[in-house]
């Protein structure tokens, strides 16, 4: 229930806020700092997984607040562009246009009605490609970890190599 309150109060804020500043370097770093805040977010998650009584359900929830935060960041981003310099995508976006673009590009399906045209959408777009990655990748792996070690905690899972009477404690 949390993780459906969160996403209703950050897609709220998504299309309620102002968002009619222009895209500069200001709108970089506060993009740069939101990626901060979405790892330090994370971060707290994965110790939250480790001791909760439920890993497994606790990251999924994880997952459900940090995805959505790290999403409309950069839906936000291409809005800001757009309105800044409206020849940076293949046609003018709004805020759902951006969050659908946003979309494709996380999910790879890259459908090609919407594609950067300028060299900063196209380095923006090559950002989220790169952190989307990260995302997918690390994230899942410290997640993942982060269940297995929850359950080990709880006597759920045999730690590695506990299941080899061969081996020795260091």
């Amino acid at each position: 229930m949390r993780s459906l309150l969160t996403l209703t109060v950050l897609l709220a804020a998504y299309y309620v806020l102002p968002l009619d500043s222009a895209f500069t370097a200001a709108t970089v770093l506060a993009l740069l700092g939101g990626g901060v805040v979405v790892v330090a977010l994370l971060v707290r998650q994965v110790r939250t997984i480790m001791r909760s009584a439920r890993p497994g359900l606790r990251a999924l929830t994880a997952l459900a607040t940090v995805l959505p935060l790290y999403l409309l960041l950069f839906a936000s981003a291409y809005y800001l562009l757009e309105r800044s310099a409206p020849e940076s995508f293949s046609e003018s976006l709004s805020r759902t246009d951006a969050l659908y673009f946003t979309m494709t590009v996380f999910s790879t399906v890259g459908f090609g009605d919407i594609s950067p045209r300028s060299e900063p959408a196209r380095l923006l777009v090559t950002g989220q490609m790169t952190a989307n990655l990260l995302l997918i990748g690390v994230a899942a792996r410290f997640l993942a970890g982060a269940v297995q070690e929850g359950r080990r905690r709880q006597g759920q899972a045999p730690r590695d190599g506990a299941d080899d009477s061969s081996s020795t404690e260091r």
